[in-house]
Formats: C-alpha cells, sequence, structure tokens
C-alpha cells in the first residue's frame, strides 16, 4: 500500500500502474513476456533517468520490466533495444483506492465506452508487454474490475493487463459510529482476496508490500493468505517489495532484499517486483533524483543476478505448499494463523530443518510437467532484519532418490550421511536454495 503523502504523483496524473503479471508457466511464450521465465520488475523511470546510458543500467541491473512508463517513443525504443519490457499507465482510464473514498465508484467514473475510446487512440510499440487498469482498488470495485478485465483482453489481445492489490494493512469495513473510511471494503483480507479470485478472471494475483515499513508477522501472513488463494484457484502470485525505505536514514541491506525475495519464493511467486528504482514513493531509491545510481544500485543487481539464477530451475517447478520450520520461540509467527512446526514432511522430503531449530521457512514444489519430479524452496529466515548474519546447518531426508541443491551463485555442496540416511548442507542467513531430487 503506497502512503497517502506520496501518491500526489499519481492522483495528479490520474492513473496509476497495476504492477501485476501473470506469470504462468503453462502458457507459452507470447509477444513480450515469456511468462515460463521468473521475471524482475521495478517501479518508475522518471523522465531525469531515461537517456540510453540509463536504460542500459536498467537492463544490466537485472531487471525485465518498468511499470508505470509513459508512452514516449524514443524510450520505448531503447526498451526494444536492451530488452527490457514496458508497462504503461496513461493508456485507458487510471484507477487508485487510495484512502477507500474512491470505493465502489469504478463504474461511474470509468465507464466501458472510455476504456474502448482509449484503445482506438493506442499506438503499439514491440516494447510494451502489458497495459495498467489500476492500483489498490476496493473490493466493491472487484465485479466491475472483472468486466473491465475482460473488455480489455478484448481491446489489447496481445498485451498483459495489469491490476495490482492492497496489502493485508490496508484498512477494513468496520461497524462503528466513528467508522474510518475502509480501503478494502470487506471486514477481513481474507475476504478481500476471496472477492477478487471470485470476480477477477485473471491468472495471477499481485500485491504491493513493504516489509520494513510494517512487520516480519503480517508480511507472512499477507504471503500465506495469498499464496493459499493462488494454490487453490491454479493462479500465478507476483510480488511488489522494497529496495528504497520509508525513512531518510535508512538504506535496505542486500541481505534484507534478499529475504523479501527468498520468502516470497517460498510461498511460490513467480513475479518480484521492486519499488521504487527512482523517484516514486519514500527515500533512497536505485537512482536518486539527479539520474545518478546509489548504493541500492549494487545491491539490488547481485540479489537480481542470484534470483535469475534461481529462476530458471525454480520455474520448472509449480508451488503446492509451505511451512515454517523452527520458528518456535520467535515473534515471527505472532498472529499469523499457521503455526511452525519441528521439521517439513511432504511428498518425498521429510525431516526438513535446520540444526537447532533455527527459521526456515520451505515452499513445497512438484514439478509443472506432471512427472515424478519434485523439489523445496528453503529460505534460513533466522535473521530478517540484517542483524547477525549467522551460517546453519539444514538436514533433510529423500525416498531414496538423489538430491540437488541450487543457490543464487551456483550449485550448493550436499554431504550424505550415510549412517543416518540423511543430507547436510550449509546456509547463511536470508539465503534461498533450491533442492532438487534427480
Amino acid at each position: 500500500m503506497k502512503p497517502n503523502h506520496v501518491k500526489y504523483l499519481f492522483a495528479v496524473a490520474g492513473f496509476m500502474l497495476a504492477a501485476v503479471f501473470s506469470a504462468s508457466a503453462q502458457t507459452a511464450t507470447t509477444k513480450g513476456m515469456d511468462r515460463s521465465k521468473l521475471n524482475i520488475g521495478a517501479y518508475h523511470l522518471q523522465p531525469y533517468a531515461s537517456t540510453e546510458a540509463h536504460v542500459k543500467d536498467v537492463a544490466d541491473c537485472g531487471i525485465d520490466f518498468m511499470l508505470c512508463i509513459r508512452t514516449d517513443r524514443k524510450l520505448l525504443d531503447l526498451f526494444q533495444k536492451y530488452n527490457v519490457g514496458a508497462v504503461l499507465n496513461q493508456v485507458v482510464p487510471g484507477w487508485w483506492g487510495g484512502d477507500g473514498s474512491n470505493a465502489g465508484k469504478l463504474k461511474t467514473k470509468n465507464t466501458i465506452p472510455a476504456y474502448q475510446r482509449a484503445a482506438k487512440r493506442f499506438k503499439d510499440h514491440p516494447a510494451v508487454w502489458g497495459i495498467d487498469i489500476g492500483d489498490e482498488p476496493s473490493a466493491l470495485d472487484f465485479p466491475y474490475y472483472g468486466e473491465v478485465y475482460k473488455e480489455m483482453q478484448r481491446l489489447f489481445p496481445d498485451k498483459m493487463i495489469y491490476l495490482n492489490l492492497y496489502p493485508n494493512y490496508a484498512s477494513v469495513a468496520e461497524n462503528s459510529t466513528e467508522q474510518t473510511k475502509s480501503q478494502l471494503g470487506t471486514k477481513t483480507y481474507q475476504e478481500y482476496i476471496d472477492e477478487y479470485c471470485k470476480n477477477v478472471p485473471a491468472d495471477y494475483l499481485c500485491y504491493d508490500y513493504y516489509l520494513y515499513a510494517v512487520s516480519v508477522p503480517r508480511a507472512y501472513e499477507n504471503l500465506r493468505i495469498v499464496s493459499d488463494a493462488c494454490v487453490k484457484t491454479g493462479r500465478s502470485m507476483w510480488i511488489v517489495l522494497q529496495v528504497n525505505s520509508n525513512k531518510p536514514d535508512k538504506w535496505i541491506s542486500e541481505n534484507q532484499l534478499r529475504f523479501q525475495a527468498y520468502t516470497a519464493m517460498a510461498f511460490g511467486a513467480e513475479n518480484i517486483i521492486w519499488a521504487c528504482y527512482t523517484e516514486g514513493w519514500w527515500h533512497n531509491q536505485v537512482v536518486d533524483k539527479e539520474g545518478n545510481k546509489t548504493q541500492q544500485y549494487d545491491k539490488l543487481k547481485k540479489v537480481n543476478a542470484e534470483i535469475h539464477y534461481l529462476g530458471d530451475p525454480y520455474m520448472k517447478y509449480k508451488h503446492v505448499s509451505t511451512a515454517f520450520v523452527g520458528f518456535d520461540g520467535t515473534e515471527w509467527l505472532k498472529n499469523v494463523n499457521q503455526k511452525s512446526v519441528r521439521g517439513f514432511n511432504g511428498g518425498a522430503f521429510s525431516g526438513v530443518s535446520a540444526v537447532g531449530d533455527q527459521p526456515l521457512v520451505v515452499g513445497h514444489m512438484v514439478a509443472r510437467d506432471g512427472g515424478r519430479g519434485e523439489a523445496l524452496f528453503v529460505c534460513l529466515a533466522d535473521d530478517p532484519y540484517d542483524e547477525d548474519t549467522k551460517t546453519q546447518t539444514v538436514v533433510f531426508r529423500t525416498d531414496g532418490r538423489k538430491a540437488k541443491a541450487t543457490g543464487g551463485k551456483g550449485n550448493v555442496k550436499l554431504k550424505w550421511n550415510r549412517k543416518g540416511g540423511f543430507y547436510t548442507m550449509k546456509m547463511k542467513s536470508n539465503e534461498g536454495v533450491l533442492i532438487e531430487l534427480l
């Protein structure tokens, strides 16, 4: 959820980009995004950072697509040259839920003929991957958004149609005489997500969550609700994470970037989107107002390279479930509607845990091709605020098949304990590792 005091940029324009893409691996490569891959996006490329050198920097940083891009043919030509996709705002009538005062008004303000008129004016470009239709809508607008989504698919048959949802720290409806404006339009966040799945015929679900402005437990609960909905309805999960900070004296660390990305991947995220690359909201972006790279650039470039390295084997599998292992005694699952277990046992894996009961987020995955392939995506979640990086030992058993482990920098050494019949491997705090069965 974007802060009210910075949203003026979008309110003035009347448009807001939905940071959403469907990364369904069942879908073949389409014009623009290759949806069989894990793609990385980022919000905003302001005019002061739109030279060829800047666009090359975007590509070199491992960013596959940019959001909130204006229709600028010269800029789009540069995107095409460097194989960066663009998701355009200001093509069709925009929408932002804001503080909830707009809830239920989409149908009145943005009529279907308005979308149709906009489509007639649209001039395509090979770099355009998608069209934005809104950001953080109320559930009261989901039924009409279902109609809009279908019409947009008809009007733009070769484009992704993008819509981004609120996180769980948006306000809910309350029955009181001093009721605040409701952003979600429902009594609970679970109802909000259920209403989206019921009404909007998209094969993805994307939301933004800025963990270091909120809390770890709420982030886990949001991941749990959205991931479960995606598994239940066959949708892909996309997530918008933070590379900048809500505090001017705070810089998000490299390991905090890893924690956000790898816990999301343990819940099945198929696209990772960073906010903000240039000025959009908050402080300490990747590129400053003078167009110069900040310390965030090298951090993001390094973590994006790791995500891409893991992405190829990761996307061979689809997410089934996620377990919190070894979280007892921590505060990280406070008010999370899922309990910690001593070890993960599921499918061909058993006894998955860290020595000393250190916290692991363990995602269970199965092969997309329907074969016997199985995998785990494991994040060592013992240091989410990057205060004391450590190396822990993770142990697991298989059904007899050999295992292979891959980290963001290459193969991870597995040690076979013949006497005990289990594997061990070393992991650093906030590291993500994919374990596959051969």
